[in-house]
């Protein structure tokens, strides 16, 4: 039996306490004794700046390409906000996701039955909805150049970011996102800002060039961004894989996770291009919320986006579908039997602690394979 390396990066806020219970899962399944996991912690964020100076160490990145996928927890909070821009808390998972290659976010937003009624929006809009937002991860305005805050004399600054996109970037997002609608609802609607934006235009045309490359068969639309997110909302069910660049996916991919009632219910995976001799690609798995500093310590983190973010890493990494599948269930069980952390919680309605959830999902688990 194959041992699986997994690099545990929790980070800072709540990240510590939601691995926590990733850890629990991890060992349920070592457990079985169907498959091995084998974890090495290390620090990132500002725990590694508090440690290193820096938000990850070179060693840390030589642990995280050397694994076969990393869970990240959540990095960043108000401690460290006078730190330079260079090595602030967020630095560390930018360079992650650059030194690993990982070009592809891919966000899913599922509305568990149990949760139909906990968001904003009405049951008939977002009930049975199951969405995927896949993000291009290490191009556009987050990482092109110019990017620089310019001293213009007489108390004026201007600062400049570059939105930068080429044809190969577009191309293998496009790519992956028409694979992963033929596992799905098969549709795929590109969104942009073609009618401003030089590399909205490049993005359409790539993408259009891209679809009569063999996909034919997955229906695709076109739809700027803006457009995109009014959708989100108004009838979010019209989408099967929505695919976008960095700037737009991060925001868009924000709108969809609140939609399934709190951004404490949403997993991530960010994935790179498979080895030309393996076919493994490198990975990163987290959930979508952040830190949350104002709840850290006090048992109130939800820890489910961090737990299905592993059970991404089960279906993405590992090929473990089953065990996936098995996790995704034993979640919908301990909602569908009223268990609510803090954020899922109706008014007056009792809530379990971040361990509490944790160990209800183990207990569904064992119930699932017994």
């Amino acid at each position: 039996m194959a041992t699986n390396k997994l690099l545990l990066l929790p980070g800072d806020g709540i990240g510590p306490e939601i691995m926590t219970e990733v850890k629990k899962i991890i060992g349920w399944f070592n457990a079985r004794g169907t498959v091995s996991f084998e974890t090495e912690d290390d620090l990132v964020g500002g725990a590694a700046y508090d440690a290193h100076g820096q938000a990850v160490s070179d060693a840390t990145m030589e642990r995280a390409l050397a694994a076969d996928a990393v869970i990240f927890g959540a990095v960043g909070g108000p401690k460290w906000d006078g730190v330079a821009y260079e090595v602030r808390p967020e630095a560390g998972l930018l360079r992650l996701r650059k030194d690993l290659e990982l070009f592809a976010n891919l966000r899913p937003a599922i509305c568990y039955p149990a949760l139909a009624d906990a968001s904003s929006l009405k049951r008939e809009v977002i009930e049975g909805l199951d969405i995927l937002i896949l993000r291009e991860l290490t191009g556009g305005v987050y990482f092109g150049e110019p990017k620089e805050i310019i001293d213009l004399g007489n108390g004026q600054k201007r600062g400049i970011d570059t939105q930068v996109y080429d044809t190969y970037e577009i191309e293998r997002i496009s790519r992956m996102a028409f694979e992963l609608a033929r596992t799905r609802s098969n549709k795929v609607t590109s969104m942009e800002k073609r009618n401003v934006m030089k590399s909205g235009v490049l993005w359409n045309e790539v993408v259009t060039a891209t679809h009569k490359q063999g996909y034919e068969d997955v229906q695709l639309e076109h739809m700027l961004a803006d457009a995109g997110g009014m959708q989100l909302v108004r009838w979010p069910k019209q989408f099967d894989v929505i695919v976008t660049d960095n700037l737009f996916g991060d925001m868009l991919s924000d709108v969809a996770a609140m939609l399934t009632g709190s951004l404490g219910m949403l997993p991530s995976a960010s994935l790179g291009a498979p080895d030309g001799k393996t076919g493994k690609r490198k990975a990163l798995y987290e959930p979508v919320h952040g830190s949350a500093p104002d709840i850290a310590g006090t048992g109130a983190a939800n820890p489910i986006a961090m737990i299905a973010s592993f059970g991404m890493a089960l279906r993405y990494s590992f090929g473990l579908v089953a065990e996936a599948d098995m996790l995704d269930k034993a979640i919908a069980n301990a909602l569908g039997k009223g268990l609510r952390t803090r954020d899922i919680a109706a008014k007056g309605e009792a809530t379990v602690s971040t361990a509490g959830m944790g160990d209800a999902i183990v207990a569904e688990l064992d119930a699932l394979s017994a």
